[in-house]
């Protein structure tokens, strides 16, 4: 195997080796609002540290295949692509903070059912499919994952709307229902980084940008 091709492949399992950091902070996240578990919070923020480093370190790779090695095409593409997916893990890593830091303020509960659990969750599942499409080169799994960002968006509107109807019944819940219209905004944030990393994939494996499909008179679906 080349020299290049093992740098490529310690820049893909670096990326992965992130990419589980993120996956984990968003779990301990989700069971910290769920139980609560001050406790698991403080794992979450504690991670962040790693996913920093990982960000410094991935980082300074790229620059150093791009000065070094002068790659092309999918390469290139590859290599440019990943200086974009890094920053948007270390992003997922800090909003998961930007929760994680809101876990005593938000109990008692004080929305009905699962909505807000549902929300964690199929965020959860839009990264996890985002980062398998990098994985796996796979297409068709990134469209989906871009698809999915309209479901989460539907569901952050709703809880959003029921937050509002909570506040005006009842003025004691003003200040926990702000500290969930801050944790909701950040589940919707972490979504739209997945999209983000789904739209570099589908760039690396077709050579064009997935962004802003109405410009090409395109569309997504």
């Amino acid at each position: 195997m080349r020299l290049f091709d093992t740098e490529l492949k310690e820049l893909r399992e670096g990326i992965m080796a992130m990419a589980g950091v993120a996956e984990q902070m968003i779990e301990l996240t989700i069971q910290a609002l769920a139980e609560p578990s001050p406790a698991k919070a403080e794992q979450v923020n504690q991670l962040d540290r790693t996913m920093d480093e990982w960000e410094l370190k991935l980082d300074q790779q790229c620059i150093d295949l791009l000065a070094l090695r002068s790659p092309a095409a999918t390469d290139l593409r590859r290599i440019a692509s990943s200086l974009k997916i890094i920053p948007e893990l270390e992003r997922i890593g800090d909003h998961c903070c930007n929760i994680a830091r809101r876990v005593a303020t938000v109990h008692p509960p004080i929305l009905a059912g699962n909505d807000l659990e549902r929300l964690g969750t199929e965020t959860r599942s839009m990264v996890r499919r985002a980062v398998d499409a990098f994985v796996g080169s796979d297409a068709a799994l990134a469209q989906a994952v871009i698809l999915s960002d309209d479901s989460v968006d539907a569901l952050y509107g709703k809880i959003y709307r029921d937050l509002l109807r909570t506040m005006l019944a009842d003025p004691l819940c003003i200040e926990r229902a702000s500290h969930l219209i801050l944790v909701i905004k950040n589940w919707e944030r972490i979504a739209d980084e997945a999209t983000n990393i789904a739209e570099e994939v589908l760039f690396i494996l077709e050579g064009h940008s997935a962004k802003h499909p109405y410009l090409r008179g395109n569309s997504v679906e």
